[in-house]
């Protein structure tokens, strides 16, 4: 199947994918609120007890409250994608031409877009409570690039959350140690402030190299190799996810 058949399946696929978000915006409302009230409370209510060495505590929060989005954002995506298969949609596309790879695509992209708007806006909010950035817009280029392939991993490890989840509970159960994740990291405290063990799994998980790299380009500090930390794990995982979900899909429709 020709690479331009795969193209146009994927692009009629998100157009409907992106049709019922748009029909119940509450889905992208629900997913922003949790974030922006969990920023609220830490800036207004911890930050004052919080010592990160920085000038204004929402400049250090946002990394972390931006990963916590994405994380909180790709659960509807294994929703969405139970639903299809419960509802026996994804038979019907079987029974079109249609290239098999298009569907699962299709809701990636959809994440992609979904977790963008969340993002933004997340980040006017914090612009409103005072973050500031120094950043140019190849910084800014970067912190996008940096989610975008954050978003990736984990929304592949919410396909197979939706194509393996017996019930609808099971489906939201995936995201709970992934949102977990970004509490024991850089994303609230400096790591040098917690106990061996608990620092010692922050500094070797995947979201604290994600969080750090985006404070770094937010503050226009040096990367360094904290960045090819942050990329090789969100590539790793990306590319073991996606080989599970297709595997997956292979045998759910086979």
């Amino acid at each position: 199947m020709s690479a331009t058949h795969f193209v146009d399946d994927t692009t009629v696929l998100v157009g409907r994918s992106m049709r019922h978000i748009t029909r119940s915006l509450d889905t992208i409302l629900s997913v922003t609120i949790m974030p922006i009230a969990m920023m609220l409370l830490f800036v207004y209510v911890f930050g004052g007890a919080i010592d990160t060495g920085t000038a204004s505590y929402v400049d250090y929060l946002l990394p972390g409250i931006l990963v916590l989005t994405v994380v909180m954002g790709v659960s509807y995506t294994a929703f969405r994608l139970f639903t299809d298969l419960k509802s026996g949609i994804l038979e019907r596309f079987q029974s079109m031409p249609i290239a098999r790879s298009s569907v699962l695509w299709a809701h990636v992209l959809t994440s992609l877009v979904s977790n963008a708007i969340s993002v933004a806006v997340v980040v006017v909010v914090a612009l409103a409570i005072g973050f500031r950035s120094s950043a140019g817009v190849v910084a800014w280029a970067g912190v996008a690039a940096v989610l975008v392939l954050f978003t990736l991993a984990v929304t592949w490890i919410a396909v197979i959350a939706g194509l393996s989840a017996k019930s609808v509970d099971g489906v939201g159960a995936f995201s709970y140690p992934l949102i977990f994740l970004p509490y024991i990291s850089s994303a609230f405290v400096p790591t040098d402030s917690m106990p061996g063990p608990v620092r010692a799994f922050a500094e070797h998980q995947p979201v604290t190299p994600i969080i750090n790299t985006i404070r770094d380009l937010f503050a226009q500090q040096p990367v360094g190799g904290e960045l090819w930390v942050a990329v090789a794990w969100c590539v790793g995982i990306a590319a073991v996810a996606h080989a599970a979900a297709m595997a997956t899909y292979r045998r759910k429709t086979a």
